[in-house]
């Protein structure tokens, strides 16, 4: 059965972050015929029943409160992350779960201990085009672009969620901006929301995207193949909107099976990235994680929430000879020229 779904409930449905960009002309009709939803696929849902998540993530980056009855559009997604929820895409069209604020919905199978409940949803139907195909994200992800200009680029990766990532990322391109330089920025893995690119456009960065502009609400449980395509479409974007220099945020920590896979195996982020700065919650992360990551690229710095604490950083300074790096410090130019200036391999050259 496929019900149309008018410009005025369209408009009272409040749309997730994830689905920014969608059009409203590709949402004008659901199918609630039975299917097994796709990782992507646009979902008009009632909430139910609220829990952890009492607002949902607006295109705008505004949060709209949730009420039990409003109608939501959300994208359907795999969700990890060990201080909240696992989620995942659920096989039929039941009753799930509205699993990140962001706007993604999925069935929650694990919950840390801290979590309430998750928000309740019960889906009205997936968007589909006249054809019956379902409206997916990828459906209006930016193009692949094939550019041959070489551009440096730094990726920030970390110990674990909450690792202090996204603080270093940001003060990297603050610094980096303050040096003079043009700056792109993306957000290479993670669950869709807009919080961290807020922040980096708040740092100076010229351009700033993420997954989700590639066409994927989250990143887990994604094929490897098109980990390697979102690399591609937004390194591409960068260097072509004339970004002379660049900075990724991969999520969660080394072992999360995305991150790992990316950092050890990964021709094409290989490729692309130059160097590494590992970001980490206690000075016995910082000094392994920089220690492995060193077995596969250049470590030009190590940074995140151990750097609050001189104890920390005289510890990690005292085991790994590297100076732990505020974020007070990389906001400096001359900690960015110098970080720049480590960059002994030849800078990536962007082939997507």
């Amino acid at each position: 059965m496929t019900i149309a779904v008018g410009a005025d409930r369209l408009a009272r449905a409040k749309r997730g972050f994830t689905t920014r960009n969608v059009p409203p002309s590709a949402m004008t009709r659901v199918s609630a015929a039975p299917r097994a939803p796709q990782a992507g696929d646009l979902v008009l849902a009632r909430v139910t029943e609220i829990g952890q998540h009492r607002t949902v993530e607006l295109p705008t980056s505004r949060k709209a409160t949730l009420f039990q009855g409003d109608e939501v559009v959300l994208a359907y997604g795999n969700r990890y992350a060990p201080d909240q929820f696992e989620a995942l895409v659920p096989e039929d069209l039941g009753p799930c779960h509205m699993a990140a604020a962001g706007g993604v919905a999925g069935r929650v199978v694990h919950a840390h201990a801290k979590m309430h409940m998750p928000t309740a949803i019960e889906p009205v139907g997936v968007f589909v085009r006249p054809d019956g195909r379902a409206v997916n994200l990828a459906d209006f992800a930016l193009p692949t672009m094939r550019m041959a200009r070489s551009v440096p680029a730094i990726a920030v990766v970390g110990g674990s969620m909450n690792a202090g990532k996204t603080t270093a990322a940001a003060a990297l391109v603050h610094g980096l901006t303050r040096a003079g330089h043009r700056v792109g920025a993306a957000k290479l893995t993670g669950t869709g929301a807009g919080n961290d690119s807020g922040l980096m456009r708040d740092a100076g960065a010229e351009l700033v995207l993420d997954f989700t502009d590639a066409g994927l609400a989250t990143t887990y449980r994604t094929p490897h193949r098109e980990l390697e395509r979102c690399v591609e479409v937004l390194s591409g974007a960068l260097v072509s909107a004339r970004c002379d220099v660049m900075v990724f945020e991969i999520a969660d920590g080394l072992f999360q099976q995305e991150t790992r896979w990316l950092v050890e195996q990964s021709r094409v982020l290989r490729q692309v990235v130059s160097g590494w700065m590992y970001a980490g919650e206690s000075a016995a992360s910082v000094v392994a994680g920089a220690q492995w990551l060193e077995q596969h690229g250049l470590v030009v710095g190590v940074s995140g929430v151990a750097s609050a604490s001189p104890l920390a950083c005289r510890e990690i300074e005292a085991a790994i000879g590297m100076t732990c790096l505020t974020r007070e410090a990389l906001w400096q130019p001359e900690t960015a020229r110098g970080l720049l200036q480590m960059l002994e391999v030849a800078p990536a050259r962007v082939a997507a």
